[in-house]
């Protein structure tokens, strides 16, 4: 049974993110500090050195022969529908779109899990469901922040490709995009614009962007490690881990600070206003977990593990997902207000999960 000693220590655990928040949202907005261009320069510093650390100094800590392969195969179902569901809605609804398909899909399916839901399950479960949240936050980090990476990777390419094309598709040469005839003002097929880049040159363009990137390979670096530390027993040697450490624990805060900045620059703090705000709520506290108690009962999870799998998908947002969507330029807004707002009102609706799944139970 959940207290509110419990409760407090969850409390402790996400007070200091706002204070990191607000640190950076007053170095902008009240003491001026910080340029645009510094607070870019700032995102990028965490996007491309702060989280990929973060990302594998958690990682290799992780022991991949005593996962639940069980609640992991629910989490994957559930991610596969919510997938299936809006790329339905991007191809089918005349409101759908690609953009809006990868936000959604943020928004339903990462999870701020080692800051918030960690240490909220295990004072409602015990250590058994703190280690299983981890260890989805693994799966996270190497499958579905990963998959993010890809598809806005895509959209950047396809953007950049698209534009140079169009802007060099003078003549009929540009093999690489469709083309297609436009009208100018009087009606006459005058013009010729590029309206989308071959598939395998923006594939070239996307994978070179990745092998670039560290955040494409860091989980992938700490799961192998993980892998052979514990198939063979040994530890990493303590100067390589102080190395590790030493950048990793700026990931958290950093980009706290970095989203204070961000907000900081915005006319209003909830800057994509209350029907998007909404909108994301509800993606994030309502289609997250109905996913997932799909996906946990079609596995055949019960009684505990199903109610931590359920919870474990109503935590926050993920601040990973706000720092890439403003580093590719998608929704910053709609994320930022998700991560701020979802962590102040997820502790009374994770509390309400759990009282309604253990009466259910």
């Amino acid at each position: 049974m959940i207290a509110w000693a419990d409760i407090y220590k969850v409390v402790v655990a996400m007070v200091p993110l706002y204070v990191a928040l607000g640190l950076g949202y007053g170095s902008v907005r009240w003491w001026r500090i910080f340029t645009p261009e510094q607070c870019e320069a700032i995102n990028r510093m965490v996007a491309y050195f702060s989280f990929p650390f973060f990302t594998f100094e958690f990682t290799l800590h992780t022991d991949p022969f005593a996962m639940n392969y069980r609640v992991i195969a629910a989490d994957v179902i559930s991610k596969l529908i919510i997938v299936l569901v809006l790329a339905a809605w991007a191809k089918c609804s005349s409101k759908g779109s690609y953009c809006w398909s990868i936000t959604s899909f943020s928004l339903c399916t990462l999870t701020n899990s080692l800051v918030v839901g960690a240490p909220l399950v295990n004072q409602m479960y015990g250590r058994w469901a703190q280690d299983l949240v981890v260890q989805l936050s693994v799966v996270q980090a190497i499958m579905w922040l990963t998959l993010l990476l890809f598809v806005l990777e895509l959209r950047k390419a396809g953007m950049g490709e698209a534009v140079v094309a169009a802007t060099s598709s003078g003549g009929g040469g540009g093999g690489s995009v469709d083309q297609q005839p436009v009208k100018d003002v009087e009606g006459n097929m005058t013009e010729v614009v590029a309206s989308r880049p071959a598939f395998w040159s923006l594939m070239k363009t996307v994978w070179l962007k990745l092998a670039l990137n560290p955040n494409s390979y860091a989980s992938i670096a700490g799961i192998t490690w993980a892998f052979v530390a514990n198939r063979w027993h040994f530890e990493m040697p303590n100067i390589m881990e102080g190395s590790i450490l030493i950048m990793s624990k700026t990931g958290t805060g950093l980009a706290m600070f970095s989203m204070g900045l961000f907000m900081g620059m915005k006319e209003k703090i909830v800057a994509c206003g209350p029907s998007l705000t909404a909108f994301g709520m509800a993606l994030k506290f309502v289609a997250g977990p109905a996913a997932m108690a799909i996906g946990a009962i079609t596995v055949g999870l019960r009684g505990d593990l199903l109610s931590v799998a359920i919870i474990q998908a109503a935590v926050p947002q993920s601040i990973t997902s706000f720092i890439f969507a403003r580093e590719y330029g998608l929704h910053a807004d709609v994320l930022s207000t998700a991560v701020i707002f979802g962590m102040l009102v997820s502790l009374p609706l994770l509390v309400a999960y759990y009282f309604v799944l253990g009466f259910m139970n």
